[in-house]
């Protein structure tokens, strides 16, 4: 049976793309999680490992959905061959039932944790530079300092409630609860 694995970092993102070109590989069974892939414990990875067996092919959309890191790609290679599991990826056009496919698996591996790393690399130079210029990162602040304090002394007089001190300073309860220190 072919079970495939669905893969999106944020809830904004979507895995339309992913399911339908997995549903069109022929996978039975899709399993798809929301969760950033540097996260080692992955719900849906475990559910991967109770779900397959001997014969099984998990189909992946593309490699980078599914392992960490080189690492990790080649424990499950391990694994798969192992317990006798097939994998496929459809982007990159790699089939593990064949010779090749292993070979290509293995190199496609070592690229994406590559190109992962100078990703990396090239974000924590950007900001070392940027903050070597005086820039501080992050998003800027929704209020003045004079609005923040009056938006705290509000919150403390407790005459008003969170909707209306959101509403008169224009922000939302989130942003309301960081000012006031929640």
């Amino acid at each position: 049976m072919k079970i495939g694995y669905a893969r999106v970092s944020t809830l904004e993102q979507n895995l339309d793309l992913q399911t339908d070109a997995l549903k069109n590989a022929g996978c039975k069974k899709i399993i798809s999680e929301h969760i950033g892939g540097s996260v080692a414990n992955r719900g849906g990875i475990a559910k991967l490992k109770e779900d397959l067996r001997e014969g099984d092919t998990l189909v992946v959309w593309r490699l980078d959905r599914f392992g960490r890191s080189l690492k990790d790609l080649v424990y499950w290679m391990d694994w798969f061959e192992k317990n006798n599991v097939g994998f496929q990826s459809i982007s990159e056009g790699i089939d593990t039932h064949t010779s090749t496919g292993k070979l290509v698996f293995h190199i496609f591996g070592a690229l994406a944790e590559f190109e992962h790393n100078l990703i990396k690399e090239r974000t924590k130079a950007g900001l070392e530079a940027a903050r070597s210029r005086g820039r501080q990162g992050g998003r800027p602040l929704k209020l003045n300092t004079e609005k923040r304090q009056l938006t705290v002394e509000l919150y403390n007089s407790k005459k008003h409630s969170l909707k209306q001190i959101c509403e008169v300073v224009g922000i939302s309860k989130p942003t309301l609860y960081k000012y006031v220190g929640m």
